[in-house]
């Protein structure tokens, strides 16, 4: 007992001076090498004896600045991994298989089911996507618990993947921000995952809804601001869209547009702010972007939830939606590409400008600037083939850049806020991510919104390290699907 309170009291004195040390590290900085100027040189010590308060004057206010540098500088944000839900192989569902689901519900008139077939003929999306059980089961369970199960074999089964792959333990993480824009319920999703995994009771929780397919990169902005102000800590961000009640019973055509194109999905990401975290981490985060155009009625009212004429609730598709998220798009990249473009490009687009505006040359094209010269990758939301089609004439991307896109809006569909990291999953599956590469995702959303993040590669990314939904048929990709992409 006595050696025991006495290992404890070693200790104790151990981690006081190790306190003592580092919290004053900076005085010993300056004062020891002065201190041993002066017994080296009567000369020097003499000088300084005539000159001490002005010299610790200075040197306070050196340690001073030093410490409220150290308390104010912007903290790095590094994504350690993430991983993606894949789904079992019996939720997959074709192009048939949807039809005649549909048709077994008996509530679509033929000419609308008719409708869906050709939509999804021409979507980009193939014949391996996923529905949850609730929906291809036969009849349907539209109801809350199964919305709730939906929710818990996704958003369970991406934490428990990116927890092993980290180790990090669950105990550790001090925020979690949770996304999923329809399904929204009490307790939360966020409040799911704190009772599933017996988080602290000091984690800063949050839940994140109705803000669409871009609340990914939201929830990542959010993780960043709060990274910046709780030192050494580990958020956790998950992005999903559960299927099981949006899945619309309904003829109104704008409405069958998300029955369509959504597919069951998730991503759980997690991201640190810790510097002994850098060596192990994949990324480091280096910008986000948000723009709202919300203001404006056309934005605003592109993709919204409400009912149709016989009261049944679905998501409404909007004709004007490719232009409001053009006009979106081009709001962001305004404001993007003046940090991150070289100079070179900035220049060009600001003479091209000024000519426009200012001397009002209307014969001078507007100049679009080369983003293939800040960025090595692109993960576009997979929204759809009009939105990736509408994104690669514009940016005047090649086949290449927009590969990651096509092919998971190909294999997976649209998974709402998720589809980015499928994509970046795509990417590092096809061993091209290497040290230094930088990787820009574009998101869009209702409100209407445009949401940007841009990533730094740490390391190379080997594929075959890797554990991610495409690993397993990867060689497979790409696909030749010219005729609907």
């Amino acid at each position: 007992m006595v050696l025991y309170l006495a290992d404890n009291i070693m200790d104790t004195k151990k981690n006081q001076f190790f306190h003592f040390l580092i919290t004053h590290a900076l005085y010993l900085l300056f004062i020891i090498p002065l201190l041993g100027l002066g017994a080296l040189s009567p000369h020097y010590f003499f000088t300084l004896k005539l000159n001490l308060a002005p010299v610790l004057a200075f040197t306070s206010f050196l340690v001073f600045l030093g410490k409220f540098y150290s308390k104010n500088r912007p903290r790095n944000v590094y994504l350690v991994d993430f991983a993606c839900y894949k789904p079992k192989p019996e939720l997959m569902c074709s192009t048939e298989r949807y039809v005649e689901r549909s048709r077994q519900e008996r509530v679509f008139t033929e000419e609308n089911l008719c409708f869906q077939r050709k939509v999804l003929e021409r979507s980009g999306l193939g014949q391996k996507t996923y529905f949850p059980e609730s929906i291809v089961g036969v009849p349907a369970k539209l109801c809350l618990e199964e919305a709730r199960r939906e929710a818990r074999m996704v958003i369970f089964g991406c934490i428990d993947e990116v927890l092993e792959k980290t180790g990090v333990r669950a105990e550790e993480i001090g925020i979690v921000v949770v996304n999923s824009s329809v399904f929204d319920p009490a307790p939360s999703l966020s409040a799911m995952i704190v009772r599933r995994y017996k988080l602290v009771s000091s984690v800063k929780s949050f839940n994140l809804g109705g803000m669409g397919c871009s609340a990914g990169l939201i929830s990542i902005d959010l993780a960043k601001h709060l990274l910046q102000a709780l030192p050494n800590c580990y958020a956790l961000v998950v992005s999903t869209e559960i299927q099981t009640l949006n899945w619309y019973l309904g003829n109104d055509r704008s409405m069958l547009m998300s029955n369509c194109l959504f597919r069951l999905g998730g991503a759980a990401v997690l991201l640190s702010n810790r510097a002994a975290d850098r060596r192990r981490s994949k990324y480091q985060l280096m910008r986000t972007v948000r723009t709202h155009t919300g203001a404006h009625d056309n934005s605003y009212s592109c993709v919204s939830l409400k009912e149709d004429a016989d009261g049944r609730v679905g998501i409404a598709l909007s004709k004007d939606l490719m232009a409001m998220a053009n006009d979106a798009l081009k709001t962001n990249i305004t404001t993007l590409g003046p940090l991150v473009l070289p100079i070179s490009e900035q220049l060009l687009f600001f003479l091209t400008l000024v000519a426009r505006k200012v001397f009002n040359m209307k014969k001078v094209k507007p100049y679009i600037p080369n983003f293939k010269l800040a960025f090595e990758h692109f993960c576009i939301h997979a929204g759809g083939k009009a939105v990736l089609d509408a994104i690669e004439k514009n940016l005047e991307l090649s086949e290449w850049h927009m590969e990651p896109s096509r092919m998971t809006l190909y294999r997976f569909g649209n998974t709402s806020s998720s589809s980015l990291w499928y994509e970046l999953a795509y990417t590092e599956a096809k061993g091209r991510i290497r040290k230094g590469d930088r990787t820009w995702q574009i998101a869009f959303g209702s409100g209407f919104k445009c949401n940007s993040a841009v990533w730094r590669a740490l390391r190379n990314i080997n594929p075959a390290m890797e554990k991610n939904p495409w690993m397993d048929e990867i060689h497979e990709f790409p696909v030749d699907n010219s005729s609907k992409i």
